[in-house]
């Protein structure tokens, strides 16, 4: 059965490594732009294109589930090594598609990272801007008192420090 799914299962691990790397394109420019005063517009582009990405992805996943369910193989990492050994004993050639998957291994773990220290970066700016607007709003800086449950509560009284003219 290897042999008749063998070159769908290559184009799709092809595919996959192109999304993978396109991922991480823009994981960078996303990086970028947090990095250089962020501007949510073309933030907002980055994220839905993320979003189109990772759909896209979650596809991979389910085909490869297929691929592999047709071998009677599980749906991971070994699952896949098994799925490789069984095409090479097969005959077919292996190198190229095993050497795309353990690219998109290596892609999608630097995509993680990324991802991780962007998702760092929003949450500083989050709480950059909740403290300018405490600020603003002539909140102080560190809260004062204890609610029951022992989280902090914020002062409920605020003097905002804009003027009305």
């Amino acid at each position: 059965m290897v042999e008749k799914i063998w070159p769908i299962a290559e184009k799709l691990i092809l595919n996959t490594l192109n999304l993978t790397r396109q991922l991480y394109q823009e994981l960078i420019q996303e990086a970028a732009l947090l990095k250089n005063s962020p501007q949510a517009e073309l933030l907002d582009a980055v994220t839905a294109n993320k979003k189109q990405l990772v759909s896209e992805l979650e596809q991979f996943t389910l085909q490869l589930g297929q691929i592999l369910a047709t071998e009677k193989l599980p749906n991971n990492q070994d699952g896949v090594k098994e799925y490789f050994q069984r095409a090479e004993n097969s005959g077919l050639p292996t190198t190229e598609t095993r050497s795309n998957w353990a690219q998109i291994q290596i892609v999608c773990s630097e995509c993680k990272g990324l991802n991780e220290q962007n998702g760092a970066s929003i949450e500083l700016l989050a709480q950059h801007a909740k403290r300018s607007l405490d600020i603003l709003k002539g909140k102080p800086r560190t809260p004062n008192t204890y609610g029951r449950d022992g989280i902090t509560q914020s002062d409920p009284v605020s003097h905002t420090l804009t003027f009305y003219l």
